[in-house]
C-alpha cells in the first residue's frame, strides 16, 4: 500500500507569531468523525480531533517558521519552509506528499503534488490542517499569557479592531511580523520619531 502524507499550514494571515505546518500519515482505517478543513470546525471540535489524530495517525510532524524567518524570506517562502520541515520531520517513509494549495516546496526528497482545497477533499490534509491550526493557536494562548493586553487568545493574532487598537496603545512586540502592514507602518513611524 502506498504511504501518503497530507500537509497543510496555519497562520499565514495573522500579524504576529510563527507560521505552522503539519504533515500527517493516516492509516487505512481510522475513526475521526467530522474530519474536514480546520476552518470549518469549532475550536472545541478541532482540539478534540487533534488529540484523536495524534492517537490514530501512523506518523505526524508539526513544524514552524518564526517571525525572523518570515521577515527574512517573506510569508510565502516561510510557509514553504515550515511545510518542508514538517515533511522532513516524519519518521516514516512516504511515497507521495499531498499539499493543500497550489504550490509545492522546492527540493523535497519525495514526490509531491499540490491540491487546491485539498483540506476539504483529502482526509490526511484535513488532519494536517487541524494539527497545524491547534499548534498555532497554542502559540497564541502562550503569547496571551505574557501579553494579555493584546487579546491574542481571542483574535489569534489576526488584524482585528481589538488587535489594531492594542497595537496603537501598547506598540509593536518582538513577536509581531515587521513586514506586514500595519506593523510595517508603525515601525516606520517609530523609527522616524527615533
Amino acid at each position: 500500500m502506498m504511504q501518503i502524507a497530507g500537509v497543510d499550514e496555519a497562520g499565514r494571515g495573522p500579524l504576529v507569531g510563527s507560521v505552522f505546518a503539519a504533515a500527517v500519515i493516516l492509516p487505512g482505517q481510522y475513526d475521526l468523525p467530522f474530519l474536514t478543513d480546520s476552518k470549518k470546525l469549532t475550536e472545541k471540535k478541532r482540539d478534540q480531533l487533534a488529540i484523536m489524530i495524534k492517537e490514530q495517525a501512523l506518523d505526524y510532524a508539526i513544524a514552524s517558521a518564526d517571525v525572523a524567518e518570515i521577515a527574512q524570506l517573506n510569508i510565502l517562502h516561510a510557509t514553504m519552509l515550515a511545510m518542508k520541515r514538517a515533511i522532513l520531520g516524519l519518521k516514516m517513509t512516504v511515497d507521495e506528499v499531498l499539499i493543500d494549495g497550489n504550490r509545492v516546496p522546492a527540493q523535497l526528497p519525495v514526490a509531491a503534488r499540490a491540491i487546491v482545497k485539498g483540506d476539504l477533499s483529502e482526509p490526511a490534509i484535513s488532519a494536517a490542517s487541524i494539527l497545524a491550526k491547534t499548534a498555532r493557536d497554542a502559540q497564541m494562548y502562550a503569547l496571551h499569557e505574557v501579553h494579555p493586553e493584546y487579546g491574542f487568545a481571542r483574535h489569534k493574532g489576526y488584524g482585528t479592531a481589538e488587535h489594531l487598537a492594542a497595537l496603537q496603545k501598547f506598540g509593536v512586540l518582538a513577536e509581531h511580523r515587521v513586514g506586514f502592514s500595519p506593523i510595517k507602518q508603525m515601525v516606520a513611524i517609530e523609527n522616524q520619531k527615533g
